[in-house]
């Protein structure tokens, strides 16, 4: 196992490039992850990295050994979920992605439940509002709202959620509420908005009497976490558009108002990604079940 070890820090150090991540990802510390690769590279009696002050940068021959470590890893994990098949004892580690919103309000606080019913799954959660790329970010299972970009990867959708346009009491107070998706445009109202590297130009699709409306908005603030718009809404700094589930407390109570409720949002699609080989991983199959009831859940109308 020490030598399968190795491979995996190896695998997590490539596709992280740092030995400090790859470590923190491994729950290791950094000087076990530095010498599993230092192992490595004596037995096979080359350099996998070239090591600067700041970044490591894998050599020719680490390339050639990363693209045959993941071979190994995968055939170690089919291994792995044929006996769990006939033991019904599934075991492993998940490395899961999942929206900042949804991570914090569904998943987190369900995978105690999950790990009760499988205590030899373990999950290793990042939580990110941006695109995550599976294979780079070396992911199982990532969640996500909208279209997928990858249409190599298995996909299962999940649910439909409702999003809604809202505004705390403050702000509309100050500048008035909107009626019409044209009083969205222009410097009217301050619209906040999820903006990180590399996203598309935002828009808002709206659902208008003429038929979807795609609306070019803009604001003050922008940020690449979701939450922090809706703190940001929360003391009557501007609109925002939030999946449901995100802001139900914060309307219920009434720091939060609906802003065009006749013209809506479409909803969003809440779905999975995960890649083929996946598909016959039983600890996978297990937890994407269970948090897809979870999900389905938490999109239903309060």
């Amino acid at each position: 196992m020490a030598y399968l070890d190795n491979i995996r820090t190896f695998v997590r150090v490539y596709e992280l490039g740092s030995m400090s991540a790859a470590a923190r990802d491994q729950r290791i510390s950094a000087a076990v992850a530095s010498a599993r690769i230092s192992q490595l590279e004596e037995h096979l009696n080359v350099r996998l990295f070239q090591r600067t002050t700041r970044k490591l940068n894998p050599t020719e021959q680490g390339t050639l050994f990363y693209h045959g470590a993941c071979k190994v890893l995968d055939a170690v994990d089919e291994a792995e979920a044929d006996v769990s098949n006939v033991t019904r004892t599934p075991r492993g580690t998940l490395h899961v992605a999942a929206p900042l919103g949804l991570g914090r309000r569904v998943i987190g606080p369900a995978m105690p439940a999950f790990k009760a019913l499988y205590p030899l799954i373990n999950i290793r959660l990042r939580l990110s509002d941006r695109k995550l790329d599976l294979a780079q970010e070396g992911l199982d299972v990532s969640f996500f709202l909208g279209l997928p970009e990858d249409s190599t990867l298995r996909l299962r959708k999940i649910a439909d959620c409702p999003r809604i346009l809202c505004a705390a009491p403050s702000y509309l107070d100050a500048h008035g509420a909107p009626q019409t998706t044209a009083d969205l445009v222009g410097e009217a109202h301050d619209c906040l908005n999820l903006r990180y590297p590399g996203a598309p130009e935002f828009q808002w699709p709206l659902q208008t009497p003429g038929g979807v409306k795609r609306i070019n908005v803009s604001g003050p603030f922008e940020s690449d976490d979701g939450d922090v718009l809706t703190d940001w809404a929360l003391n009557g700094h501007g609109i925002i558009l939030k999946p449901m589930f995100e802001v139900a407390d914060h309307l219920a109570t009434g720091h939060l108002v609906p802003v065009l409720p006749q013209e809506p949002p479409i909803p969003v699609q809440m779905a999975c990604l995960y890649p083929h080989r996946k598909q016959q991983d039983p600890k996978a199959r297990l937890f994407i079940d269970f948090m897809a009831d979870q999900i389905s859940r938490a999109m239903q109308p309060q």
